[in-house]
C-alpha cells in the first residue's frame, strides 16, 4: 500500500460532501476554519452546500466535486465535510486513474468508509479514517490527525479505556471503518481485502441485533476467516427501546473474535465521538489486546 505525501504548510485541501448534506453554512465555515488552523489552504467544492433529500446534492453534483478535486494536480488532499449516506452510490464512477497517478490524502469516517474501501482496493493507497472537516476538533483528535497526515508518524497508541475482548497480539494492515458500510460492500468489487487485516469497526444508531446481523454477514462472506485481529471503537446513539450496553456489545464482539480466532479490543477512540484517532487504513499496525494498545509501524 502506498502512502500519499504528507500535508505541508500551504497544502491545498479540497472540501467536498460525497455523502450527506451539511446542516448549513456555519458547518462549512467551521470546515474552512479547521483547514486553515492546520496550516492548509482550503478549496470548497461547488456543490458542497447542495441538498437532494438525504444526500449532499445529486449523485452527479457530488461526483463532480469529488472527481474535479482528483483531476486537479494542485490539490493535495480531499477532506470530506461529513458522513451520512451516499458515498457508495459514487463508487463505479470515481476517477481512480487520477488518484493512482497522483496519490493524495483522503480524510473522513462513517459513510466515507465506502471511499476508503474502494480506493484501497482499486488504487492500493493508504487513506485516513479520521474526523470530518465540519467537526469541532478536540486537542486529542487534532494531535492524532497532525501525527497521521502532517508528521507521518504513529497516530495511535495506548488506549487504557478500551476493553480487552480476546487477548493476544496481532500484526496486520488496518482495514475497515463503519460496520454498516462494510456489510453493505460485502460481495461487491469495492469490498476491502481482509487477508491478514486488523479489522477496524465502529457505528452509530445500531441496536445489538443489527450489529450481530452485520458481523454474521461478514462471517458468512468469509471476511472473518481472513483477519488477524479486531479493533472495535464506539457504537453510539442506539435506537430507543433497543439500547446497547457495553456488556451486550462485548458478547457480540467476543463471538466474532472467537469465530475468527483472533485477539480483539473494544472501546478504542474510533467512531462517532468527540475524541478520535486518525487511522491510516492500509498501513501496517500492531495490536496488543491485553495492554491494550495499537501502534502503526514506521513506513
Amino acid at each position: 500500500m502506498r502512502l500519499p505525501p504528507p500535508l505541508a504548510p500551504g497544502a491545498r485541501v479540497a472540501l467536498v460532501a460525497p455523502a450527506g448534506p451539511l446542516r448549513g453554512p456555519d458547518e462549512l465555515e467551521r470546515a474552512v476554519a479547521n483547514a486553515r488552523a492546520l496550516g492548509w489552504e482550503p478549496t470548497v467544492g461547488d456543490n458542497v452546500l447542495a441538498r437532494h433529500d438525504y444526500l449532499g446534492g445529486s449523485d452527479s453534483e457530488r461526483l463532480r466535486d469529488f472527481n474535479s478535486a482528483l483531476a486537479d494536480d494542485s490539490v493535495d488532499a480531499i477532506w470530506c465535510v461529513r458522513g451520512g449516506y451516499g458515498a457508495m452510490r459514487l463508487l463505479p464512477h470515481l476517477d481512480y486513474a487520477s488518484l493512482s497517478r497522483r496519490p493524495r490524502v483522503l480524510l473522513g469516517y462513517s459513510d466515507v468508509t465506502a471511499l476508503h474501501s474502494a480506493i484501497g482496493t482499486r488504487c492500493g493507497l493508504v487513506t485516513y479514517h479520521g474526523p470530518t472537516a465540519r467537526e469541532k476538533l478536540t486537542e486529542f483528535s487534532r494531535d492524532s490527525l497532525v501525527r497521521a497526515v502532517i508528521e507521518g508518524r504513529d497516530s495511535l497508541g495506548e488506549t487504557p479505556m478500551a476493553r480487552s475482548i480476546r487477548g493476544g497480539r496481532a500484526r496486520g494492515r488496518l482495514v475497515g471503518g463503519n460496520l454498516a458500510l462494510l456489510a453493505a460492500l460485502a460481495g461487491t468489487p469495492y469490498a476491502p481485502d481482509y487477508r491478514g487485516a486488523l479489522l477496524v469497526l465502529e457505528d452509530v444508531g445500531e441496536p445489538a441485533y443489527r450489529i450481530d446481523r452485520m458481523l454474521t454477514q461478514l462471517a458468512h462472506s468469509g471476511a472473518l476467516d481472513q483477519i488477524a485481529g479486531i479493533v472495535a471503537g464506539h457504537f453510539t446513539e442506539t435506537t430507543p427501546g433497543h439500547e446497547l450496553s457495553a456488556r451486550s456489545l462485548d458478547v457480540i464482539l467476543r463471538e466474532a473474535a472467537d469465530v475468527a480466532g483472533v485477539p480483539a479490543i473494544a472501546g478504542a477512540p474510533i467512531g462517532h465521538i468527540g475524541e478520535q484517532w486518525t487511522l491510516p487504513l492500509g498501513a501496517i499496525a500492531q495490536l496488543d489486546a491485553s495492554a491494550p494498545s495499537l501502534h502503526v509501524e514506521a513506513s
